[in-house]
This record gives C-alpha cells, structure tokens and sequence, in this order.
C-alpha cells in the first residue's frame, strides 16, 4: 500500500511531485481532513476488490509518502495504518515507512508512530552544507537531522536517510561532506538521487533565466563514483542503482516490489496503483480527488493494461537497477557487455548480469541494448 500525503510546509524549487502548501487547499482535501478522506478511500477500495472478486492479501509494506506525511499529526497517520489493517491485514513482519523532514518530527511523534507498528523512518537530509540546501529550498537547519536521527532510534525505528547530489554550486568536497555527515550517523539506509532539473519547477525557470547552471553529467558521474565508493567503505551493501543498506534485512522491501512489478495500491492524490497488469491513477488535484471520494467513488482518473511487450520493456528497464542481476538471452549483448565492462556474469545464474559501478552510470544505455 502506497498512501501518498500532499501536503508541505514549503515548496521546493527542485521538485515536481504532486504537493501543496496547506494554504492552497480546503474542504475534505484539507490537512485537518485529509485523513478522513483517506480512510474513506481506502474502505472504497476494499469494497472495489471484493467487487472484483480480486483475493485478498496481507499487506506487506505500507508506505507513506508526499509530500510531506509527518505535517499530520502522528495521530492521524496511525488512523490510516488502522484502516490498512482493517480493510485488509498486514504480515506479521510488514515495514511500514513514512517520509519526512528533519523539521518535521519530534521524539514524542516518533514514539507514537512507533508504537503503532511503524517500523521506519525516511529522512530528506538532502544535503549537509548550508549553502546546497538554499539553492534546493530546503528549509531545516543541518544540525537538526542528527537530532531527528537519535530521536527515531530511540523510538525503535529502523533510519533512511535521502541524499541529493548535482545541485547548482556543489563541489565535489560539498557533496563529500554531506556523505560522510551521513554516514558518521550510522543510518540503516542510504537513498542517494542525482538532481533532475524538471520542467515546469521553479527551479528549471532559474535555469533558464541563467540564475543557477545546469547539473553537469560529469560532475554528477563523479559524486555517484564517490557515493559508492564511501558508502561501500562504510559496509554499506548496493542494491539498487540510487540506494545503498546494511544488509539485505534493510533494504526498502515496498521500493523493490515496485522495481519487481508487484502488486500495489495507491491511496491519494495522483496516486498510482498496478494489480495484475492493470495499472490506473488517481485523480491528481487535491479537490476533485476528495469531491470524488466523498461521494462515494473511486477518485480513478485513468487506466491502462500493460501488453507483454510493454511489462518486457518494463521488466528490463527496472531489473537492470537491482543487485540481485537481470537476464540476457542474447549471448552476443551479454558477451559485448561483459567486454566493455558495463555488467558482470553471475556465476551461478547462467544467462544473469549485475552492472558494475560503470554500468550503473550507463544504465539507459545497457536497457536499450538489452531490449535490441
């Protein structure tokens, strides 16, 4: 279950998701209600595949995401959990994640998500140097992310913490440094995103206006040979192309069944779901999503059925990402991959390659080549 939250206390310049300021939206697409309509939607969904006769499962990771989710009160976030578990169940060993800021949290918040069976908690740290956090519009003081970090481990939760790295005016000893603030705080996980400067935000408007410079492909070639370098120092283990952990228990498990193509459900705004093949979205809008949902409606604004050449395409396109490697029928791509040192043979998994570190930076291209 994926329950996205829309909600932030600030817009950052850099990013493209679906997420308001609490100002902009009322009626049941308000923070104070939006818990309420959630919950409605997820009874909807219950009865919609009860309707289709769809068997029901144990839900085994739940993650909210925004947005920012830890601007509701915990108590809030713990009704939703509740209506997950009562509308299905959850497994036994199920991780359930939410997001949020380092300004967002406090220890008693932590403590009340904790003791409802949240199991993890996401920071956006982003960066350590004053100066990078300005430029992506990040409103928390560096200082306080190593604060938030003790505050959720003493609350029992397992810690991630999301890196960016490509901002405008970054050195490489910026970027070095926030590595290694991050890692003297002995995180459980590792997520590290290179800048993608997308249309239509404010920041891709100062790129335009020669306010801020384009991130530069080599330079952000050089931060992610670092990141994988210190990180794997650090014991952290690669699993993914953008996400590093301390062992196999703590990889993002709700993360891979995305990267595997299982089945999910989207609660909220523009959120996407994908059962079986069928995939369909949410009504993007705050409003229209809550007006559709109060009346008693899934809030589904569109739908398509994956064909086998689409969910192929699909399936090399994010297998490629994974650690755990991908397979290549053809022997000519496997041999010319292997050659140019973009991927590395399995042993014991014939026909399987694991990218190297090269091939994780040459990721498009190796997807292309696989598909001919």
């Amino acid at each position: 279950m994926y329950l996205h939250i829309p909600f932030c206390a600030v817009r950052c310049g850099y990013c493209d998701f679906n997420t308001y300021t609490a100002t902009e939206l009322g009626g049941g697409a308000s923070q104070d209600a939006y818990a309420g309509t959630a919950i409605a939607e997820i009874d909807l969904a219950r009865a919609a595949m009860d309707a289709a006769r769809i068997p029901a499962r144990e839900v085994r990771t739940v993650f909210f995401g925004g947005g920012t989710p830890t601007l509701l009160p915990a108590a809030d976030l713990v009704a939703m959990l509740q209506a997950v578990r009562q509308a299905w169940s959850l497994a036994p060993d199920a991780e359930i994640t939410t997001e949020a800021n380092p300004d967002s949290v406090t220890p008693q918040a932590l403590a009340e998500l904790a003791g409802a069976g949240f199991t993890r908690v996401s920071f956006g740290m982003q960066s350590a140097v004053p100066h990078v956090l300005a430029t992506l519009d990040r409103t928390h003081d560096p200082a306080r992310v190593p604060e938030a970090v003790a505050w959720a481990r003493q609350a029992g939760l397992s810690v991630s913490l999301d890196l960016i790295y490509g901002t405008p005016g970054e050195s490489l000893a910026d970027w070095e440094e926030s590595l290694r603030v991050a890692i003297a705080m002995a995180p459980d996980h590792v997520s590290a995103y290179a800048l993608v400067v997308e249309p239509g935000t404010r920041m891709a408007t100062q790129v335009r206006r020669g306010e801020l410079s384009m991130p530069d492909d080599d330079d952000e070639a050089d931060k992610y040979e670092l990141a994988s370098a210190m990180l794997t120092r650090a014991g952290y283990e690669w699993y993914e192309i953008s996400n590093w952990s301390r062992g196999a228990s703590q990889q993002c498990r709700h993360n891979i069944a995305y990267w595997r193509s299982q089945d999910w459900w989207g609660v909220g705004p523009g959120a996407h779901s994908h059962i079986g093949g069928q995939r369909w979205w949410n009504l993007k809008h705050p409003r229209p999503y809550a007006a559709a949902v109060e009346a008693g409606r899934l809030p589904v604004a569109g739908q398509e059925h994956l064909s086998a050449p689409q969910r192929r395409a699909e399936e090399v396109l994010l297998g490629v990402r994974l650690a755990q490697g991908f397979p290549v029928t053809d022997s000519a791509v496997l041999e010319g991959l292997v050659a140019e040192g973009l991927a590395q043979k399995l042993p014991a998994r014939q026909g399987m390659l694991v990218l190297t570190v090269r091939g994780r930076l040459l990721a498009d291209s190796v997807v292309h080549r696989v598909l001919g």
